[in-house]
Protein backbone atom coordinates (compact mmCIF):
# COMPACT_ATOMS: atom_id res chain seq x y z
CA UNK A 1 0.00 0.00 0.00
CA UNK A 2 0.96 3.89 -0.46
CA UNK A 3 0.05 6.67 1.12
CA UNK A 4 -1.70 8.02 -1.34
CA UNK A 5 -4.36 5.19 -0.81
CA UNK A 6 -4.26 6.84 2.88
CA UNK A 7 -7.46 9.08 1.75
CA UNK A 8 -4.83 12.00 2.97
CA UNK A 9 -4.88 15.80 1.29
CA UNK A 10 -3.16 16.64 -1.27
CA UNK A 11 -0.57 19.12 0.24
CA UNK A 12 -0.01 16.07 2.90
CA UNK A 13 1.53 13.64 0.12
CA UNK A 14 2.68 16.49 -1.25
CA UNK A 15 5.03 16.85 2.31
CA UNK A 16 5.29 13.24 2.40
CA UNK A 17 6.61 12.58 -0.65
CA UNK A 18 9.34 15.58 -0.06
CA UNK A 19 10.27 13.51 3.59
CA UNK A 20 10.49 10.24 0.89
CA UNK A 21 7.44 8.56 2.88
CA UNK A 22 6.54 6.24 0.30
CA UNK A 23 5.22 3.11 1.70
CA UNK A 24 3.25 3.46 5.35
CA UNK A 25 4.73 0.97 7.87
CA UNK A 26 1.81 -1.30 9.70
CA UNK A 27 0.84 0.59 12.78
CA UNK A 28 0.57 3.85 9.84
CA UNK A 29 -1.80 1.60 7.50
CA UNK A 30 -3.71 0.35 10.48
CA UNK A 31 -3.95 3.44 12.17
CA UNK A 32 -4.52 6.29 10.20
CA UNK A 33 -7.91 5.01 8.61
CA UNK A 34 -9.28 4.75 11.95
CA UNK A 35 -8.18 8.61 12.89
CA UNK A 36 -9.78 9.68 9.73
CA UNK A 37 -13.01 7.91 11.29
CA UNK A 38 -12.90 8.89 14.57
CA UNK A 39 -12.27 6.23 16.53
CA UNK A 40 -10.50 5.91 20.32
CA UNK A 41 -7.58 3.98 19.51
CA UNK A 42 -5.35 1.95 21.95
CA UNK A 43 -2.36 1.03 20.31
CA UNK A 44 0.51 -1.20 20.90
CA UNK A 45 4.04 -0.86 19.24
CA UNK A 46 7.70 -0.69 19.92
CA UNK A 47 9.90 2.90 19.58
CA UNK A 48 10.70 3.14 15.73
CA UNK A 49 7.71 1.57 14.60
CA UNK A 50 6.48 4.90 12.93
CA UNK A 51 3.60 5.71 15.54
CA UNK A 52 4.16 9.40 15.24
CA UNK A 53 2.91 9.59 11.90
CA UNK A 54 0.27 7.08 12.63
CA UNK A 55 -1.12 10.13 14.29
CA UNK A 56 0.23 13.60 13.41
CA UNK A 57 -1.00 12.91 9.54
CA UNK A 58 -4.67 11.74 10.06
CA UNK A 59 -4.97 14.73 12.69
CA UNK A 60 -3.72 17.36 10.53
CA UNK A 61 -6.29 15.99 7.93
CA UNK A 62 -9.10 16.24 10.11
CA UNK A 63 -7.77 19.59 11.89
CA UNK A 64 -7.37 21.11 8.17
CA UNK A 65 -11.18 20.31 7.08
CA UNK A 66 -12.89 21.95 9.59
CA UNK A 67 -11.62 25.25 8.12
CA UNK A 68 -11.34 26.87 11.93
CA UNK A 69 -11.97 30.71 12.00
CA UNK A 70 -11.11 33.51 14.25
CA UNK A 71 -8.40 33.22 16.63
CA UNK A 72 -6.68 29.69 17.45
CA UNK A 73 -7.80 27.41 20.18
CA UNK A 74 -6.18 24.56 21.31
CA UNK A 75 -7.87 21.58 18.99
CA UNK A 76 -5.03 19.20 20.06
CA UNK A 77 -2.43 17.89 22.98
CA UNK A 78 -0.19 15.52 23.40
CA UNK A 79 1.82 14.44 25.78
CA UNK A 80 4.91 12.45 25.79
CA UNK A 81 7.48 11.53 28.34
CA UNK A 82 10.41 13.08 27.52
CA UNK A 83 11.12 17.21 26.00
CA UNK A 84 13.23 15.37 22.80
CA UNK A 85 9.97 13.34 21.92
CA UNK A 86 8.01 16.24 22.48
CA UNK A 87 10.15 18.58 20.38
CA UNK A 88 10.27 15.72 17.63
CA UNK A 89 6.79 15.38 17.47
CA UNK A 90 5.81 19.22 17.72
CA UNK A 91 8.78 19.53 14.41
CA UNK A 92 6.48 16.13 12.51
CA UNK A 93 3.22 18.66 12.64
CA UNK A 94 5.56 21.28 11.00
CA UNK A 95 7.15 18.95 8.65
CA UNK A 96 3.93 17.48 7.53
CA UNK A 97 1.55 20.84 7.05
CA UNK A 98 4.24 22.80 4.75
CA UNK A 99 2.18 22.49 1.75
CA UNK A 100 -1.09 23.52 4.09
CA UNK A 101 -2.75 26.58 2.57
CA UNK A 102 -3.46 27.52 6.51
CA UNK A 103 -0.91 25.88 8.88
CA UNK A 104 -1.37 25.12 12.67
CA UNK A 105 0.72 27.02 15.36
CA UNK A 106 2.28 24.47 17.40
CA UNK A 107 3.53 24.55 20.79
CA UNK A 108 5.87 22.88 22.92
CA UNK A 109 5.66 23.24 26.51
CA UNK A 110 8.10 21.70 28.33
CA UNK A 111 10.79 21.60 31.11
CA UNK A 112 14.01 23.45 30.89
CA UNK A 113 13.24 26.31 28.46
CA UNK A 114 11.03 29.75 29.44
CA UNK A 115 7.54 29.55 30.97
CA UNK A 116 6.67 32.91 30.56
CA UNK A 117 7.73 32.59 26.45
CA UNK A 118 5.60 29.45 26.50
CA UNK A 119 2.44 31.35 28.20
CA UNK A 120 3.07 34.24 25.44
CA UNK A 121 2.55 31.71 22.62
CA UNK A 122 -0.20 29.70 24.14
CA UNK A 123 -2.29 33.41 24.83
CA UNK A 124 -1.38 34.31 21.15
CA UNK A 125 -3.55 31.45 20.21
CA UNK A 126 -2.06 27.97 19.24
CA UNK A 127 -3.49 24.80 17.68
CA UNK A 128 -1.72 21.98 18.67
CA UNK A 129 0.29 21.72 21.77
CA UNK A 130 2.94 19.47 22.21
CA UNK A 131 3.76 18.90 26.05
CA UNK A 132 5.70 16.62 28.82
CA UNK A 133 3.25 16.49 31.75
CA UNK A 134 5.07 18.24 34.75
CA UNK A 135 5.32 21.44 32.79
CA UNK A 136 1.82 21.13 31.58
CA UNK A 137 0.28 20.71 34.88
CA UNK A 138 2.46 24.46 35.56
CA UNK A 139 0.77 26.05 33.09
CA UNK A 140 -2.61 24.51 34.03
CA UNK A 141 -2.49 25.69 37.72
CA UNK A 142 -1.60 28.97 36.88
CA UNK A 143 -5.38 29.31 34.57
CA UNK A 144 -3.52 30.34 31.77
CA UNK A 145 -4.75 27.54 29.41
CA UNK A 146 -7.93 26.87 28.19
CA UNK A 147 -8.43 23.23 26.94
CA UNK A 148 -12.68 23.61 26.44
CA UNK A 149 -11.80 23.24 22.83
CA UNK A 150 -9.76 20.13 22.57
CA UNK A 151 -10.89 17.71 20.13
CA UNK A 152 -7.94 15.36 20.21
CA UNK A 153 -5.88 13.78 23.20
CA UNK A 154 -2.96 11.89 22.17
CA UNK A 155 -0.42 9.99 24.95
CA UNK A 156 2.45 8.68 23.32
CA UNK A 157 4.44 5.87 25.06
CA UNK A 158 2.45 5.76 27.65
CA UNK A 159 3.98 2.99 29.44
CA UNK A 160 6.95 4.83 29.63
CA UNK A 161 5.01 7.85 31.58
CA UNK A 162 3.98 5.70 34.32
CA UNK A 163 7.69 5.83 35.21
CA UNK A 164 7.30 9.05 36.02
CA UNK A 165 4.18 9.20 38.63
CA UNK A 166 1.44 10.22 35.39
CA UNK A 167 -0.91 8.16 36.47
CA UNK A 168 -1.36 10.52 39.56
CA UNK A 169 -1.09 13.65 37.06
CA UNK A 170 -3.61 12.21 35.14
CA UNK A 171 -6.28 12.53 37.26
CA UNK A 172 -5.71 16.41 37.73
CA UNK A 173 -5.37 16.16 34.04
CA UNK A 174 -9.10 15.12 33.13
CA UNK A 175 -10.17 17.40 35.26
CA UNK A 176 -9.87 20.13 32.96
CA UNK A 177 -10.35 18.26 29.27
CA UNK A 178 -13.68 18.61 27.68
CA UNK A 179 -16.05 15.08 27.99
CA UNK A 180 -16.41 14.60 24.28
CA UNK A 181 -12.86 14.24 22.16
CA UNK A 182 -11.16 11.85 20.52
CA UNK A 183 -8.47 9.63 22.47
CA UNK A 184 -5.16 7.99 21.22
CA UNK A 185 -3.36 6.23 23.29
CA UNK A 186 -0.10 4.36 21.94
CA UNK A 187 2.31 1.84 24.22
CA UNK A 188 5.26 -0.12 23.89
CA UNK A 189 3.85 -2.47 26.64
CA UNK A 190 0.51 -3.17 28.56
CA UNK A 191 1.36 -3.29 32.14
CA UNK A 192 -1.66 -3.29 34.31
CA UNK A 193 -1.35 0.08 35.14
CA UNK A 194 -1.37 1.20 31.61
CA UNK A 195 -4.84 -0.63 31.27
CA UNK A 196 -6.08 1.42 33.99
CA UNK A 197 -5.29 4.58 32.38
CA UNK A 198 -6.80 3.60 29.60
CA UNK A 199 -10.09 2.77 30.97
CA UNK A 200 -9.90 6.36 32.16
CA UNK A 201 -9.46 7.97 29.13
CA UNK A 202 -11.85 6.54 26.75
CA UNK A 203 -14.70 3.69 26.30
CA UNK A 204 -14.52 0.70 23.73
CA UNK A 205 -11.65 2.03 22.20
CA UNK A 206 -10.44 0.28 19.42
CA UNK A 207 -6.86 -1.65 20.04
CA UNK A 208 -4.12 -2.65 17.69
CA UNK A 209 -1.32 -4.40 18.30
CA UNK A 210 2.23 -4.42 16.53
CA UNK A 211 3.58 -7.56 17.00
CA UNK A 212 6.76 -8.11 14.28
CA UNK A 213 9.24 -7.80 16.70
CA UNK A 214 12.02 -9.39 15.34
CA UNK A 215 11.67 -7.29 11.98
CA UNK A 216 12.79 -4.21 14.21
CA UNK A 217 15.59 -5.99 15.26
CA UNK A 218 16.58 -8.15 12.48
CA UNK A 219 19.17 -5.44 11.17
CA UNK A 220 20.73 -5.30 14.19
CA UNK A 221 24.01 -7.45 15.41
CA UNK A 222 23.97 -8.19 18.59
CA UNK A 223 26.50 -9.10 20.14
CA UNK A 224 26.97 -9.26 24.20
CA UNK A 225 30.78 -9.62 25.47
CA UNK A 226 31.66 -10.78 29.05
CA UNK A 227 33.95 -7.81 31.04
CA UNK A 228 35.41 -7.31 34.00
CA UNK A 229 33.44 -4.09 34.89
CA UNK A 230 36.74 -1.98 35.92
CA UNK A 231 38.00 -2.49 32.52
CA UNK A 232 34.83 -1.70 30.60
CA UNK A 233 35.96 1.79 29.19
CA UNK A 234 39.53 0.21 27.94
CA UNK A 235 37.44 -1.91 26.11
CA UNK A 236 34.89 0.34 24.77
CA UNK A 237 37.69 2.57 23.08
CA UNK A 238 39.90 -0.57 21.76
CA UNK A 239 36.26 -1.90 20.20
CA UNK A 240 35.85 1.59 18.78
CA UNK A 241 38.88 2.19 17.42
CA UNK A 242 39.12 -1.71 16.03
CA UNK A 243 36.04 -1.88 14.59
CA UNK A 244 36.06 1.76 12.98
CA UNK A 245 32.53 2.34 14.83
CA UNK A 246 31.51 5.98 13.83
CA UNK A 247 28.52 7.07 15.86
CA UNK A 248 28.19 5.56 19.13
CA UNK A 249 25.68 6.10 21.48
CA UNK A 250 26.44 4.47 25.00
CA UNK A 251 23.76 3.85 27.87
CA UNK A 252 24.94 4.27 31.34
CA UNK A 253 23.37 4.11 34.60
CA UNK A 254 23.53 7.22 35.66
CA UNK A 255 23.77 11.10 35.19
CA UNK A 256 27.00 11.11 37.10
CA UNK A 257 28.53 8.03 35.34
CA UNK A 258 27.99 9.71 32.14
CA UNK A 259 29.96 12.87 32.72
CA UNK A 260 32.63 11.22 34.24
CA UNK A 261 33.06 8.90 30.93
CA UNK A 262 32.52 11.21 28.29
CA UNK A 263 35.53 13.73 30.16
CA UNK A 264 38.18 10.28 30.08
CA UNK A 265 37.29 9.62 26.62
CA UNK A 266 37.81 13.69 25.62
CA UNK A 267 41.17 13.46 27.13
CA UNK A 268 42.13 10.22 25.63
CA UNK A 269 40.99 11.92 22.17
CA UNK A 270 37.39 11.75 21.33
CA UNK A 271 34.68 13.92 20.59
CA UNK A 272 32.70 12.75 23.38
CA UNK A 273 29.63 14.09 25.22
CA UNK A 274 27.06 13.12 27.95
CA UNK A 275 23.36 13.15 27.52
CA UNK A 276 21.20 13.46 30.28
CA UNK A 277 18.09 15.17 32.21
CA UNK A 278 20.27 17.71 34.25
CA UNK A 279 21.30 19.29 31.29
CA UNK A 280 19.79 22.91 30.50
CA UNK A 281 17.51 21.94 27.71
CA UNK A 282 19.59 24.18 24.98
CA UNK A 283 22.55 21.99 26.17
CA UNK A 284 20.39 19.14 25.19
CA UNK A 285 19.32 20.40 21.75
CA UNK A 286 22.94 21.40 21.12
CA UNK A 287 24.14 17.91 22.12
CA UNK A 288 21.45 16.23 20.28
CA UNK A 289 22.71 18.46 17.33
CA UNK A 290 26.23 17.83 17.49
CA UNK A 291 25.82 13.95 17.84
CA UNK A 292 23.10 13.99 14.66
CA UNK A 293 26.11 16.10 12.46
CA UNK A 294 28.65 13.99 13.43
CA UNK A 295 30.53 16.27 15.34
CA UNK A 296 30.38 14.30 18.55
CA UNK A 297 31.68 10.34 17.79
CA UNK A 298 30.52 8.95 21.34
CA UNK A 299 27.58 10.08 23.31
CA UNK A 300 27.05 8.77 26.89
CA UNK A 301 23.42 8.72 27.54
CA UNK A 302 20.63 7.64 30.76
CA UNK A 303 17.87 6.06 29.19
CA UNK A 304 16.02 9.58 28.15
CA UNK A 305 17.38 8.53 25.14
CA UNK A 306 16.28 5.09 24.54
CA UNK A 307 13.05 6.26 23.70
CA UNK A 308 11.48 9.11 21.03
CA UNK A 309 15.29 9.96 19.58
CA UNK A 310 15.78 9.51 15.82
CA UNK A 311 18.77 9.99 14.75
CA UNK A 312 19.84 8.06 11.92
CA UNK A 313 23.27 6.61 11.08
CA UNK A 314 23.97 5.17 14.62
CA UNK A 315 26.46 2.70 13.89
CA UNK A 316 26.54 0.99 17.05
CA UNK A 317 24.49 1.22 20.68
CA UNK A 318 26.60 0.27 23.79
CA UNK A 319 24.97 -0.91 26.98
CA UNK A 320 27.59 0.00 29.35
CA UNK A 321 25.79 -0.91 31.94
CA UNK A 322 22.89 -3.19 31.65
CA UNK A 323 19.04 -1.76 31.83
CA UNK A 324 17.17 -1.75 35.06
CA UNK A 325 14.02 -2.66 33.00
CA UNK A 326 14.16 -5.60 30.70
CA UNK A 327 11.78 -3.91 28.09
CA UNK A 328 13.98 -1.10 27.83
CA UNK A 329 16.57 -3.50 26.51
CA UNK A 330 14.84 -3.70 23.13
CA UNK A 331 14.09 0.10 22.99
CA UNK A 332 17.99 1.35 23.44
CA UNK A 333 19.32 -1.19 20.45
CA UNK A 334 16.55 0.24 18.59
CA UNK A 335 18.12 3.88 18.32
CA UNK A 336 20.57 1.81 15.58
CA UNK A 337 19.50 0.15 12.85
CA UNK A 338 16.91 1.94 11.71
CA UNK A 339 15.39 2.76 8.61
CA UNK A 340 15.78 -0.65 7.10
CA UNK A 341 19.61 -0.04 7.60
CA UNK A 342 22.14 -2.34 9.78
CA UNK A 343 23.58 -1.45 12.91
CA UNK A 344 25.32 -3.10 16.24
CA UNK A 345 24.19 -3.47 19.71
CA UNK A 346 26.82 -4.49 22.06
CA UNK A 347 26.16 -5.40 25.88
CA UNK A 348 29.01 -5.55 28.56
CA UNK A 349 28.09 -8.11 31.30
CA UNK A 350 30.17 -9.51 34.07
CA UNK A 351 29.91 -11.97 36.56
CA UNK A 352 27.10 -9.87 38.20
CA UNK A 353 24.76 -9.05 35.36
CA UNK A 354 24.42 -12.36 34.12
CA UNK A 355 21.70 -13.24 35.99
CA UNK A 356 19.71 -9.90 34.61
CA UNK A 357 21.17 -10.75 31.33
CA UNK A 358 19.71 -14.25 31.11
CA UNK A 359 16.53 -12.50 32.32
CA UNK A 360 16.22 -9.82 29.14
CA UNK A 361 17.20 -12.61 27.14
CA UNK A 362 14.75 -15.01 28.36
CA UNK A 363 12.07 -11.84 28.31
CA UNK A 364 13.29 -10.67 24.71
CA UNK A 365 12.40 -13.74 23.33
CA UNK A 366 16.80 -13.74 22.33
CA UNK A 367 19.59 -16.10 22.80
CA UNK A 368 22.56 -14.67 22.33
CA UNK A 369 26.57 -16.25 22.43
CA UNK A 370 28.78 -15.09 25.03
CA UNK A 371 31.93 -13.70 23.70
CA UNK A 372 35.09 -12.30 25.25
CA UNK A 373 38.14 -10.03 23.67
CA UNK A 374 41.58 -11.12 23.60
CA UNK A 375 43.43 -8.55 26.33
CA UNK A 376 40.03 -8.15 28.17
CA UNK A 377 39.01 -11.27 29.52
CA UNK A 378 36.41 -11.78 32.22
CA UNK A 379 38.69 -13.04 35.32
CA UNK A 380 37.96 -14.22 38.78
CA UNK A 381 34.72 -15.72 39.81
CA UNK A 382 31.15 -14.77 40.69
CA UNK A 383 30.30 -13.74 44.10
CA UNK A 384 28.46 -16.46 46.30
CA UNK A 385 25.79 -14.84 47.65
CA UNK A 386 25.68 -15.44 51.31
CA UNK A 387 22.21 -15.90 53.57
CA UNK A 388 21.85 -13.07 55.71
CA UNK A 389 21.23 -13.37 59.63
CA UNK A 390 17.54 -13.59 60.73
CA UNK A 391 16.12 -9.67 61.69
CA UNK A 392 16.91 -9.23 65.25
CA UNK A 393 13.87 -6.98 66.85
CA UNK A 394 15.48 -3.55 67.44
CA UNK A 395 14.79 -1.39 71.02
CA UNK A 396 12.04 0.93 69.50
CA UNK A 397 8.99 -0.47 70.44
CA UNK A 398 6.40 -1.96 67.77
CA UNK A 399 2.91 -0.59 66.94
CA UNK A 400 1.21 -3.52 68.30
CA UNK A 401 2.98 -2.80 71.91
CA UNK A 402 2.22 0.59 71.64
CA UNK A 403 -1.48 -0.40 70.90
CA UNK A 404 -1.06 -2.57 73.81
CA UNK A 405 0.10 0.13 75.89
CA UNK A 406 -2.58 2.69 75.02
CA UNK A 407 -5.18 0.04 76.24
CA UNK A 408 -3.71 -0.17 79.29
CA UNK A 409 -3.77 3.22 80.11
CA UNK A 410 -7.57 3.62 79.17
CA UNK A 411 -8.46 0.42 81.66
CA UNK A 412 -6.54 1.67 84.11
Amino acid sequence: MSFFKLKLSDQINKSLTENRYIKPTEIQEKVIPLVLEHKDIIAKAQTGSGKTASFVLPILNLWYKQNYEGKPKIRCLVLTPTRELALQVATAFLTFSKYMNKKPKVVSVIGGESIGEQLLNIQKGCDVIVATTGRLLDILKKKQMDLSNLDFFVLDEADKMLDFGFEEELELLLEVLPKKRQNLLFSATYPTKMLNIASKITENPIEISIENEEATVQSINQRVIEVNKENRSALLRHLIKEENWQQVLVFMANKRSCDNLAFKFRKYGFEAESFHGDLIQEERNETLEGFKAKKIKVLFATDIAARGLHIENISCVVNYDLPRATADYIHRIGRTGRAGKSGIAVSFISHEDKEHFALIEKRSDISLEKEQIKGFELTGSPIKKEKGLPPVKGKRKSKKDKLREQALKKTK
